[in-house]
């Protein structure tokens, strides 16, 4: 699109809600049952339909889901769980929130997910867990890791708050580990202004993250355990019935974007890589270059909007420091920037996108 100044704008992320979001949260309104109700229940039972689980838990957000599932699947003090330093801190901040110890992995430079190669050193007496971050869209590689889980008996997890979409062998995200964990924040593929979802086979972990999320209540006013508010609301869970019907087609668009940027910005930046079994759904279009401030620079002048995800790693932040050694994760901070890749883009702003690289590279 074009400022009435005839300048490109392009944003990274716009949330894509119409009149039928818009009807939906009217509907719930009208009905007076906000929260907990008849629209939460149906919301889960489509999620999981969509995944291929039996079990969706809705959630007020995607660290709520990460941090409810780690402590119904009985994570806590004295455990270690191995994550990614390369992603988002609630990843990280949710394994010290149930009294845990994070210890961070470094990636596979191609996918900037963790590897078996990646996880098998750091495994100790004390680890339980595994956290695989389905980054940027690209899913973790759950058959190695799963295997890997098994031969030491530790519970995986699918941190797949940017993945929704996404598929490793024509498995949907979120439907392999013990629990998968989803955001629907407004940047994500499908939003439901705050939210997340817990995707799990596991009746047990279900029911105990469902009493989790209301104060530990197994029956009205009757407290099992200890827990919290963590409920998702009717109005947000109507507005995500109708992004997961829209989801599908908007995952095809971004593939499609992301196939006709790879094709134009060959040899100009490293383009993302999918690996072979992986189905991408392209939550971002994220590029490395060796000049990073340079291509910053023409894409703010040519109004294209951008991101850097994630400057410094986890490991690295002064909530988590810990002095790891993970070169790969060190050099993805500082060369990956995020383009462009929304289902709503046109062909021209594709091609303002290929333009202003052009000149941020050459």
């Amino acid at each position: 699109m074009r400022d009435p100044g005839g300048v490109c704008v392009i944003s990274l992320h716009h949330p894509l809600l119409a009149a039928e979001e818009q009807a939906a949260a009217a509907r719930v309104l009208a009905s007076g049952q906000l929260a907990a109700g008849a629209e939460v229940a149906a919301f889960e039972r489509e999620f999981a339909e969509f995944v291929g689980v039996p079990e969706a838990i809705a959630v007020a957000n995607g660290t709520v889901a990460l941090w409810l599932g780690l402590w119904a699947a009985g994570i806590g003090p004295g455990d270690e769980v191995i994550v990614p330093s390369f992603t988002f801190a609630a990843t990280a901040g949710t394994v010290l929130q149930v009294g845990a110890s994070p210890v961070f992995a470094d990636i596979d430079p191609r996918t900037y997910c963790l590897s078996a190669d990646t996880v098998r050193a750091l495994i100790g007496p004390r680890t339980a867990a595994v956290v695989a971050v389905h980054l940027f869209g690209h899913p973790a590689p759950l058959d190695d890791l799963s295997a890997l889980c098994r031969q030491h008996g530790l519970l995986l997890i699918e941190d797949a708050a940017q993945a929704h979409g996404a598929r490793w062998r024509g498995i949907h995200v979120g439907a392999v580990g013990e629990f998968g964990a989803f955001s629907f924040y407004p940047t994500k593929n499908m939003t439901t202004g705050e939210g997340g979802m817990i995707t799990t086979a596991s009746p047990a972990l279900a029911g105990r993250a469902r009493s989790l999320r209301n104060h530990g209540q197994d029956g009205p006013y009757h407290h099992q355990f200890l827990g919290t508010n963590g409920r998702m609301t009717d109005i947000a869970a109507a507005i995500g019935r109708v992004q997961l019907g829209r989801l599908p087609s908007w995952v095809e668009k971004r593939q499609a974007n992301a196939a006709r940027l790879s094709e134009s910005l060959a040899g100009l930046v490293t383009t993302p890589w999918v690996q072979p079994g992986a189905t991408h759904s392209f939550s971002l279009y994220t590029v490395r270059c060796s000049d990073r401030p340079r291509l910053a620079k023409a894409l703010q002048d040519a109004g294209v909007g951008f991101a850097i995800y994630y400057p410094m790693g986890c490991h690295r932040q002064p909530a988590f420091a810990t002095g790891a050694d993970l070169p790969e994760t060190e050099r993805a901070c500082g060369e990956v920037i995020s383009l462009p890749v929304r289902p709503d883009l046109t062909s021209e702003d594709l091609a303002a996108v290929v333009e202003a690289v052009v000149k941020g590279t050459t």
